[in-house]
């Protein structure tokens, strides 16, 4: 059973069949963008191990097709086993093994840039410093701890914990949150219209709106705005219930004499540096409104090592400090010239990617295996199909080359060893008249 298992994960039929799901898998997901957007299909089918059928009515789904994820690991295994039972290093192999590896490597690199590379944007006015950045597609529910007068304690619930009815218990926060509603697309209204649902909130200046469910949005330049009613209970004691938005400001809560500030918002990644944008500059093409460069300069400063310096970002031409990469996304410069007393805003694009140099190595690693194995077969054929020439060379040599005084003494006792002496019978034969 066991010697079955290991010729099956060894078999070029499974890497084979591990190909081909694989192409069905981005032929799929790739359709699917159209209708669920570009992220959501990354999520659903690149960045998981199982693609669930999801039926609208029901809280209930079934495995229906492997996901990128489980196509990635058994093709993995499957590499890597194969060389462990069959693959021996020799000069006429080496050139496999370094394609192979290569591979294995960049299949390895993938895997961990999804799980550990993240991507969020910067948005700041000219003069503003900030020290965080926010993120593109996730949301958080924070509780902000205002008692100390010298520095804020944030504690943050991710979006995917919540859900309608769940109780969410954190050791910092002094009460249990549950949560009544949750949208994850919404719109907040100031009066009731069709569609929009009262929250039934009793606490905040947010009691009074109304809250209208969309649809998750599929554009890139879009985000969902979530919407939440939180109810904040201490004990068997119940706190009052809030409505919280990423687009509502956040709502002041008082508890044991602590002040909490309570916001639904988009998550940030907190630096220990901060970035100061000294002037956003649009720049046009003379005589025309063509753009021809968008552009930043910024200032760093890092209290920890004392640096503080100023970096022009602009096209092409992005930041990289603490193991990030600061973009130069969008640019809201040109609309001051149109609406006096607007000040420019700058958005960067900020990339933390630890494994970046994983696929140009791979890549690397892959072309050398390719040219050695190349060039590895070109001499071996080479040589195996010009043995004549090399033949005749040494026969013309052997001629032109006169024999040695050593070479004919041995001839000459060969030959005399090769003398046979005439017997008695031979001598009468010979001498006897006829």
């Amino acid at each position: 059973m066991v010697n079955r298992f290991v010729q099956f994960l060894t078999s070029l039929k499974l890497t084979v069949a591990c190909l081909a799901v694989s192409m069905v898998l981005v032929f799929i997901g790739t359709l699917a963008q159209v209708d669920e957007g570009l992220y959501a299909a990354q999520e659903r089918y690149f960045k998981s191990f199982l693609i669930y059928l999801e039926p609208a009515a029901g809280n209930w789904r079934i495995p229906v097709f492997p996901g990128g994820y489980l196509v990635g690991v058994v093709l993995l295994v499957n590499l890597l086993a194969a060389h462990g039972k069959r693959f021996r290093i020799t000069k006429k192999k080496f050139g496999i093994f370094l394609i192979h590896a290569g591979l294995i490597l960049l299949l390895l690199g993938q895997l961990f840039t999804d799980i550990l590379s993240q991507e969020s944007a910067l948005e700041f006015e000219e003069g503003e410093s900030k020290n965080y950045t926010v993120d593109f597609r996730k949301n958080e529910l924070t509780f902000i701890d205002r008692s100390d007068p010298e520095t804020d304690r944030i504690i943050s619930i991710p979006e995917s914990r919540i859900r309608e009815g769940v109780e969410l218990r954190d050791s910092p926060l002094p009460f249990t949150v549950k949560v009544r509603k949750y949208w994850p697309n919404s719109e907040i209204l100031g009066k009731s219209a069709e569609g929009a649902v009262d929250p039934k909130a009793d606490q905040g200046p947010a009691q009074d709106f109304f809250v209208q469910p969309l649809d998750p949005v599929t554009e890139m330049n879009a985000r969902d705005l979530p919407s939440a009613v939180v109810e904040l209970i201490d004990g068997d004691q119940s706190l009052g219930t809030w409505l919280t938005s990423a687009v509502l400001k956040p709502q002041r809560i008082s508890h044991n004499g602590k002040d909490y500030d309570l916001v639904f918002r988009f998550k940030r990644y907190y630096e220990p540096f901060s970035l100061t944008l000294l002037k956003a500059s649009h720049d046009n093409y003379k005589g025309t409104e063509v753009p021809k460069n968008f552009s930043s300069r910024v200032r760093i400063q890092n209290e920890t090592s004392g640096e503080d310096r100023e970096v022009l970002v602009y096209m092409n031409h992005p930041l990289r400090y603490g193991g990030l990469t600061f973009y130069q996304f969008q640019m809201m410069a040109d609309q001051t010239k149109m609406q006096p007393g607007m000040i420019a805003t700058s958005t960067l694009q900020v990339v933390r990617n630890p494994t970046w140099l994983t696929p140009y190595l791979a890549c690397i690693m892959v072309g050398a295996g390719l040219l050695l194995q190349f060039m590895t077969h070109l001499i071996g054929f080479l040589r195996k199909h010009h043995p004549q020439k090399a033949s005749s060379e040494t026969e013309q040599g052997n001629q032109a080359k006169p024999p040695s005084r050593s070479a004919l003494k041995s001839t000459r006792k060969t030959n005399t060893k090769a003398k046979k002496p005439s017997t008695t019978a031979d001598r009468t034969s010979s001498g006897s008249p006829s």
